[in-house]
């Protein structure tokens, strides 16, 4: 069941990444439209995955996840520029987010009934 959860923060990570995108480039009702369903679907996704796994782990991860997505989209679709910098903070980014998700303990489910 964790694991659906973890699932849960990378899909609304890269809701965030479209969110984020379209805050800064949406330029129609559609597109505007588009990023506050995915603000919606992005923080939805995130509350449900908060009540079952750390709140400060699943946030760091989220919004690790997003820099991430949203620093590539900008790379690779809008044609930003990359320099050693961008790429050193990028890898220490993701190695941060995978370092906290493992360094964290989870607390184990009670039974209801």
């Amino acid at each position: 069941m964790k694991n659906v959860q973890w699932l849960l923060v990378i899909i609304a990570a890269i809701f965030e990444v479209v969110w984020a995108t379209g805050l800064k480039y949406a330029d129609s009702i559609g597109a505007w439209v588009l990023t506050i369903v995915a603000i919606i679907i992005s923080f939805g996704l995130l509350i449900i995955a908060s009540t079952r796994l750390p709140t400060s782990t699943v946030y760091a991860v989220f919004v690790g996840l997003g820099t991430v997505g949203t620093v590539l989209v900008d790379i690779f679709y809008f044609g930003a520029g990359v320099n050693v910098g961008l790429i050193l903070f990028i890898a220490l980014l993701v190695t941060g987010v995978i370092g906290l998700k493992f360094a964290t303990k989870e607390k184990k489910e009670v039974g209801r009934g």
